[in-house]
């Protein structure tokens, strides 16, 4: 009989042939413009700190502060005794942010896209997804038991034919707001107005959008102008642009109290600790106070998209901070990545299953914490590397 291990390594040596194989980075820095790895100074181009908040020290007081009045863990679940008035702050000022009338935390965006979708549909219900959706989101409809079917990349033709064709009582559409591997945006007017006609309910995972997008960083939805009956499902991260930690959901007033009652990943799992729901409240402020933040990371992104097209860089249609650079060849993608990392430069490289096979990419991300000179410097390097 072949033991476990055996078979186990036989699928590692597999993936290590295809090029596919993951690493750890051991980081020796908190998240900046620069780390520390392995005694050398990287400059980051692979974060979600979008807005150059994970190290600001008015958050980092805050979760000092916090721990100092809550402790360092919340001790149980939110509906046994770990909801904390910094919990509850932090819901009601979420819900003003987005403009909705509640707001809910998650420990984690994995888990809300899961419990959201999960508490919503079942069995005879329908769920449909972009076949680009972040993988928490492909899991949730999995997961659901629901009639489940992906449309092509915002094929809005398909999903109207998808939702006609369905007797299902309950119609909900998934999408990304910004897509996390491409940079594109969901077309969320013309999405709005086919789930309307078929009396389908839109859910936006903003992940990448919230703090980025819209006058006071609100996201996708605040820049597209709709209304919470238009998109009356909306996930958000506090890990990427508010640099924390944990997720919400905003919505209607019954649409939380569902949750509440009925999303496993909110009732079953230890709350968010207090002292971090407290560090994300300080870093709601600096999102909505500090335009500055928005303005500077626009100017980089068109910094670094005209410098690409001077150089021939086949860059895809983006213009968030999520800047992917193709490269179709699995093996290439990890020998320029590794050719940038000698030069000084972090970038994410990305291979199947994360993106589709032959779509391999560097996945160069920008924060509001870089400076022209080290955009200049990366597109330089690009040059020599490709």
């Amino acid at each position: 009989m072949t033991s476990m291990d055996a078979i186990l390594q036989a699928k590692l040596d597999q993936r290590h042939q295809q090029f596919l194989y993951r690493h750890r980075t051991h980081v020796a820095s908190g998240c900046d413009a620069v780390l520390q790895v392995d005694g050398k100074s990287l400059v980051n181009f692979c974060s979600n700190d979008y807005l150059g908040l994970a190290g600001h020290p008015d958050i980092a007081a805050a979760l000092k502060a916090g721990v100092d009045q809550y402790g360092t863990g919340s001790g149980a679940s939110h509906l046994i005794s770990g909801h904390s008035t910094a919990h509850q702050h932090l819901e009601e000022q979420l819900a003003a942010f987005t403009g909705r009338p509640r707001a809910l935390l998650f420990s984690t965006g994995y888990m809300a896209n899961l419990g959201v979708i999960n508490a919503l549909v079942n069995r005879h219900d329908l769920v449909l997804e972009d076949q680009l959706n972040h993988a928490s989101l492909l899991d949730g409809g999995h997961l659901s038991r629901a009639d489940y079917k992906r449309y092509k990349h915002n094929n809005m033709q398909q999903l109207d034919y998808l939702l006609e064709q369905s007797t299902a009582s309950r119609k909900l559409i998934v999408t990304d707001g910004v897509f996390s591997m491409d940079g594109d945006l969901a077309p969320l007017p013309e999405m709005s107005t086919v789930a309307a006609q078929h009396s389908g309910w839109l859910m936006v995972d903003d992940a990448h959008g919230m703090g980025v997008l819209g006058a006071t960083g609100a996201g996708i939805v605040e820049q597209q102008g709709l209304t919470v009956e238009q998109v009356p499902i909306l996930m958000g991260t506090l890990g990427k642009s508010f640099g924390t930690f944990g997720a919400f959901v905003a919505g209607s007033e019954a649409l939380i109290e569902t949750l509440i009652q009925f999303a496993r990943t909110y009732i079953y799992t230890t709350a968010l600790p207090p002292a971090i729901a407290a560090a994300s409240s300080a870093s709601l402020q600096l999102v909505r106070r500090e335009h500055r933040r928005r303005e500077h990371l626009q100017q980089l992104i068109q910094r670094f998209r005209d410098g690409a097209q001077q150089l021939g860089l086949q860059l895809m249609d983006s213009q968030t901070p999520i800047q992917p650079l193709l490269i179709n060849n699995d093996q290439l993608v990890m020998e320029v990545n590794q050719q940038l990392r000698s030069r000084g430069f972090m970038v994410g490289a990305i291979r199947p299953p994360t993106v589709p096979a032959g779509s391999g990419r560097l996945r160069i991300t920008l924060s509001a914490s870089h400076s022209n000179q080290q955009i200049d410097q990366l597109l330089d390097a690009l040059q020599v590397c490709l």
